[in-house]
């Protein structure tokens, strides 16, 4: 066997000695835990009597009782005593000091279980009483104020709210212009484009949103599929106004020529 299998073994060498798993309630553990390391923090009694359960007591230390002394806890308790049975419990530890190992020991297998109780003393009813009106406490309690009190909250807001507020603010300066003069603004944007997007034809003709859609409506048609998704178009009976105005610029441009021609002579 190699070293490193027997760090992984289980000692059982104390398997059979006996141990108790004792309950404290949790104002003597406080205590406790900030005791010093060498102090003595209280003294247990076993009383035995012949044919009877053996009665066990715990009497806090001076030292214990000191700390944190405004916080006042019974000196006195006692162990309620239940053996273990049906059931195997056992306490096991771990050497974590020196070189690493995964080899665990057996400290003990439990053969009682007690439950550490203090005796019905003035000490304990007063402290029963106070914890008690702490939680009975509400955890907002009302004041009453004799001064006006200015308070500025932040406010949270969605990204999608401020820019539908910032438009619905920038379509209400915007006035409604004549339908006639609109459509001829959007025929010429046409004439230079085939398709726009709804935040260049606002920019261009600079009406409020929901009109323009309602007069879009009308002479475009409006483009779900690539290459030109979420675009408008001139529907096709509108079609022929670009070609008669590129019709028109032709005839100008070859007059111009025929002019200059003349001029030579």
């Amino acid at each position: 066997m190699n070293k490193s299998d027997e760090s992984k073994e289980l000692d059982c060498s104390n398997a059979g000695r006996g141990v108790w798993l004792v309950k404290l309630p949790k104002y003597i553990a406080k205590k406790w835990l900030k005791a010093q390391s060498d102090a003595e923090v209280g003294k247990l009694k076993i009383t035995k009597y012949p044919g009877q359960k053996s009665q066990v007591t715990l009497s806090l230390s001076d030292t214990t009782l000191q700390i944190d002394a405004e916080e006042k806890i019974p000196k006195d308790h006692r162990f309620d005593v239940q053996a273990v049975n049906k059931q195997t419990l056992g306490v096991f530890s771990h050497n974590a000091e020196g070189e690493r190992s995964d080899k665990l020991y057996m400290e003990g297998t439990i053969v009682e279980k007690l439950e550490c109780r203090p005796y019905a003393d003035q000490t304990y009813m007063n402290m029963k009483a106070k914890s008690i009106k702490i939680a009975a406490q509400p955890k907002r309690k009302v004041e009453q104020l004799d001064t006006v009190v200015t308070t500025f909250k932040p406010i949270s807001d969605h990204k999608h709210n401020i820019e539908y507020d910032r438009k619905k603010k920038t379509d209400g300066k915007k006035s409604r212009t004549d339908k006639t003069a609109v459509m001829d603004m959007l025929f010429n944007a046409f004439e230079k484009h085939q398709y726009y997007n709804i935040k260049d034809l606002v920019t261009i003709t600079n009406q409020p949103i929901s009109y323009l859609k309602e007069i879009l409506k009308e002479i475009c048609e409006y483009s779900v599929k690539n290459p030109h998704k979420n675009t408008w178009h001139l529907k096709q009976e509108y079609s022929h106004y670009s070609a008669e105005k590129k019709e028109q610029k032709k005839e100008e441009e070859k007059a111009d020529k025929m002019s200059e021609s003349d001029e030579d002579f």
